[in-house]
């Protein structure tokens, strides 16, 4: 990804495409109105480091490979005796994606990883915060290409949240169906 040049395909798709759309459905008058995704975060937090903290590392290089950009480990904040959690402990890892590395991995996550989760049937669509933005919890890291399952030892889930500037969920939803994010149908 040395390439300066380089655009990934949805960020052609969401300026060709999407913003024309957006405008049609809600009468934004001027362009800069039209929501994008702003960012994308990923976060794994592993519980069996408690008894092992190498296992905080362990993730956070999956989350590197997933994410195509390195992943940090998070700690502690502060000590929970009935959980044996101790302040600074390494508790799992996260990372931040914008720009290119952004739409590359809506990309990776909408054509390969969703389709290839066990009794999949669409997002849930009740999953915005009131501000335009959503989230969602992935059972198994395993379900990236990236992964290879032979090497894995445990299996973890992760969490994907991806902020846009939309004002509304109205928008936010209107936005992601347009990046092709499987919302199942209204009844």
């Amino acid at each position: 990804m040395a390439d300066t040049n380089y655009a990934p395909r949805l960020r052609a798709h969401y300026t060709d495409v999407v913003r024309g759309k957006m405008v049609e459905t809600f009468g934004y008058k001027n362009p800069m109105e039209v929501p994008k995704i702003d960012k994308i975060v990923l976060n794994m937090g592993v519980g069996e480091t408690t008894q092992d903290s190498k296992k905080a590392q362990i993730a956070a290089d999956d989350l590197t490979q997933i994410a195509g950009q390195k992943a940090q480990v998070t700690h502690a904040r502060k000590s929970i005796a009935t959980f044996k959690v101790r302040e600074g402990m390494p508790l799992g890892a996260k990372v931040t994606l914008r720009g290119p590395r952004m739409y590359d991995f809506i990309d990776r996550l909408v054509t390969i990883a969703l389709p290839r989760v066990r009794d999949f049937r669409g997002l849930n669509p009740k999953s915005f915060d009131g501000r335009g933005n959503f989230a969602m919890g992935i059972k198994e890291h395993i379900v990236f290409p990236e992964i290879n399952y032979d090497k894995v030892d445990k299996i973890w889930g992760m969490d994907v949240i991806v902020c846009t500037t939309a004002k509304t969920d109205d928008e936010a939803r209107a936005l992601l169906k347009e990046f092709n994010f499987p919302f199942p149908e209204q009844q």
